[in-house]
């Protein structure tokens, strides 16, 4: 008895499919829906963090950093939660701690000095 046509071909679909889902999983590709979650949850701790060890004037300042310059609001709020997580903060920070805390990990600006003659 010879097999159909179509189950020989349903067949190399379905190892298709598996030596693709293999590969997946090789590549550490999660769902795309898992990763979207998994970034949510790690964003709500953070955030909880920055709650609890902030006030509200130095929150205050740094959502207004972060609205100008976006990529650096992320990193200094990303080192304010390694600093609470490794129990380096004791009590929370003010907004003068904030904004020492800034100028210390804002990158050198360069300034320029124009002088006419």
């Amino acid at each position: 008895m010879s097999e159909n046509p179509d189950d020989e071909r349903l067949q190399e679909l379905r190892e298709e499919k598996m030596e693709e889902l293999r590969e997946r999983k090789q590549q550490g590709g999660a769902d795309p829906d898992a990763q979207q979650e998994a970034q949510e949850r790690a964003d709500a701790q953070q955030e909880a963090v920055l709650k609890q060890h902030l006030t509200d004037g130095a929150r205050q300042r740094l959502n207004a950093v972060e609205m100008s310059k976006p990529e650096f609001g992320e990193k200094v709020k990303q080192q304010v939660a390694a600093l609470a997580q490794s129990g380096r903060i004791q009590g929370r920070i003010d907004e003068d701690q904030m904004r020492d805390l800034l100028k210390e990990l804002q990158p050198d600006q360069q300034s320029f000095d124009i002088r006419r003659r």
